[in-house]
């Protein structure tokens, strides 16, 4: 999606998704998969930039929020707001977890823990590489 922009409209329909992303970010966005992990192309990224919906260009997640949790996905303390994700509870898998979602598209991102620094809030939101695009500065 890297030439959509946060103001570009989101698709309506199952064909146009298929269109507009790759199969591994169709099976995470819209079917709720998840990669492999230590497979994404963000899990040791340190660049400085602002993480976005791969799917609508939402901005979802600041460089600096970014931590290496050791899970094999990219991890991060905080969102870039409260609007900018929606959490849903999620009972898949035999487990109760809050699954991520983007706000804007209602695209699956991962997942959101209490696991992590407890000197940065103690969250750990774990999100799948494929539904981010990270915008460097």
């Amino acid at each position: 999606m890297t030439d959509q922009s946060a103001t570009a409209p989101v698709p309506t329909t199952d064909e146009e998704w298929r269109r507009r992303l790759t199969p591994q970010q169709y099976a995470v966005l819209r079917q709720a998969g998840t990669e492999r992990p230590f497979s994404g192309e963000y899990v040791d990224t340190e660049t400085d930039g602002m993480y976005r919906c791969a799917a609508c260009g939402n901005p979802l997640f600041a460089s600096d929020a970014k931590f290496h949790s050791g899970s094999g996905w990219p991890s991060f303390t905080e969102a870039v707001s409260p609007d900018a994700v929606e959490l849903h509870e999620d009972r898949s898998h035999g487990m109760a977890r809050t699954e991520v979602r983007c706000a804007r598209c209602h695209g699956h991102l991962g997942h959101l823990f209490n696991d992590g620094p407890r000197d940065r809030g103690g969250c750990r939101w774990c999100i799948n590489s494929a539904a981010l695009e990270l915008e460097e500065r």
